[in-house]
Protein backbone atom coordinates (compact mmCIF):
# COMPACT_ATOMS: atom_id res chain seq x y z
CA UNK A 1 0.00 0.00 0.00
CA UNK A 2 1.21 3.16 -0.80
CA UNK A 3 2.21 5.25 2.24
CA UNK A 4 -0.38 8.31 2.75
CA UNK A 5 3.01 11.16 2.97
CA UNK A 6 2.44 14.20 1.18
CA UNK A 7 6.06 15.37 1.70
CA UNK A 8 4.82 18.27 4.27
CA UNK A 9 6.43 16.90 7.15
CA UNK A 10 5.99 18.66 10.31
CA UNK A 11 5.13 17.41 14.21
CA UNK A 12 2.96 18.94 16.21
CA UNK A 13 3.06 18.85 20.37
CA UNK A 14 2.03 14.93 20.34
CA UNK A 15 4.04 13.71 17.57
CA UNK A 16 1.66 13.88 14.72
CA UNK A 17 2.47 14.86 11.39
CA UNK A 18 0.51 17.60 10.13
CA UNK A 19 0.89 17.09 6.37
CA UNK A 20 0.17 13.24 6.63
CA UNK A 21 -1.80 13.32 10.20
CA UNK A 22 0.32 9.74 11.26
CA UNK A 23 2.01 9.65 14.73
CA UNK A 24 6.14 9.33 14.25
CA UNK A 25 5.96 5.65 15.50
CA UNK A 26 3.60 4.98 12.55
CA UNK A 27 5.60 6.69 10.16
CA UNK A 28 8.93 4.97 11.25
CA UNK A 29 6.89 1.50 11.27
CA UNK A 30 5.18 2.18 8.10
CA UNK A 31 7.63 -0.08 5.87
CA UNK A 32 7.32 -3.18 8.25
CA UNK A 33 3.23 -2.64 8.34
CA UNK A 34 1.22 -5.03 6.47
CA UNK A 35 -1.71 -3.98 4.46
CA UNK A 36 -4.35 -4.63 7.04
CA UNK A 37 -1.80 -2.29 9.52
CA UNK A 38 -2.00 0.41 7.07
CA UNK A 39 -5.75 0.15 6.08
CA UNK A 40 -6.53 1.15 10.01
CA UNK A 41 -3.83 3.44 9.84
CA UNK A 42 -5.55 5.16 6.59
CA UNK A 43 -9.29 4.62 8.07
CA UNK A 44 -8.13 7.09 11.15
CA UNK A 45 -6.81 9.64 9.08
CA UNK A 46 -9.92 11.71 8.20
CA UNK A 47 -10.96 12.17 11.67
CA UNK A 48 -6.88 12.86 12.84
CA UNK A 49 -6.71 15.77 10.18
CA UNK A 50 -10.47 17.01 11.81
CA UNK A 51 -9.55 16.93 15.31
CA UNK A 52 -5.98 18.53 14.65
CA UNK A 53 -7.18 21.07 11.88
CA UNK A 54 -5.53 24.54 13.07
CA UNK A 55 -2.59 23.01 14.45
CA UNK A 56 0.60 24.04 13.30
CA UNK A 57 3.65 22.65 12.27
CA UNK A 58 6.04 22.82 15.32
CA UNK A 59 9.06 20.98 14.74
CA UNK A 60 10.24 19.51 11.92
CA UNK A 61 10.65 15.36 11.24
CA UNK A 62 14.09 15.68 12.00
CA UNK A 63 16.52 12.35 12.51
CA UNK A 64 16.48 12.38 16.03
CA UNK A 65 12.89 12.07 16.25
CA UNK A 66 13.27 9.16 13.97
CA UNK A 67 15.53 7.49 15.74
CA UNK A 68 13.68 8.20 19.03
CA UNK A 69 10.48 6.27 17.74
CA UNK A 70 12.82 3.83 16.08
CA UNK A 71 14.00 2.73 19.34
CA UNK A 72 10.45 3.34 21.00
CA UNK A 73 9.36 0.56 18.69
CA UNK A 74 11.84 -1.80 19.00
CA UNK A 75 11.28 -1.77 22.86
CA UNK A 76 8.03 -2.74 21.79
CA UNK A 77 9.12 -6.02 19.96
Amino acid sequence: MLSPCVARCGLNDEDYCMGCFRHIDEIVAWRDASDAEHAAIIAQLPARKAHFEGDDNKQILSRAKWLEAEARLAKKA
